[in-house]
Order: C-alpha cells, then structure tokens, then sequence
C-alpha cells in the first residue's frame, strides 16, 4: 500500500485518466474529488465487496442448478412438448 501526504488543493495522478484531490479536511474526515473517465467504475469499498459476494452467491447457486436434472416436459402448463 502506498501512503502520501497531501494538503487541500494536492492532487494525485493515477495511470494519466484518473485526479484525486484533497478537497477539504475537517477533523478526521477528508473529502476528496475525483476526476475520472465516463467508463470507469467508481464504488466504495464496501458497495463493492457486497457485489462480489452476491455474485459469488449467485454463480454457486448457478453451479448447483447445473448439477440438476429437471424435464420440461413434467412442467404442466404446456410449456414444452414431448415429441412422444
């Protein structure tokens, strides 16, 4: 991990796309402005974190559902056809 000190008004480059600058600092609390292209995605950590575990939730329900066997044809509703 890389720390810095920055004062209001400093900015940090990151990959010549995305500025980050001390906005303002009160206490223990620091704002901060970001500068960053249209594309990018920005979450804060913990946004993101929940997205990983519910998509690691859903592709292991997707992995059981793999595992089941189920025919179409006991569905009831005239979804689809045995050919029989």
């Amino acid at each position: 991990m890389l720390y810095l000190t920055r004062k209001i008004g400093d900015a940090v480059v990151i990959n010549d796309k995305i500025e980050i600058t001390v906005v303002e600092v009160r206490g223990r609390s620091v704002k901060l402005g970001f500068t960053f292209p249209e594309d990018a995605t920005v979450l804060r950590k913990e946004i993101h974190e929940k997205i990983l575990c519910e998509n690691i939730e859903a592709a292991g329900a997707s992995d059981a559902l793999d595992n089941v066997e189920f025919d179409a044809t006991k569905l009831g509703d005239g979804a689809a056809k045995s050919d029989g």
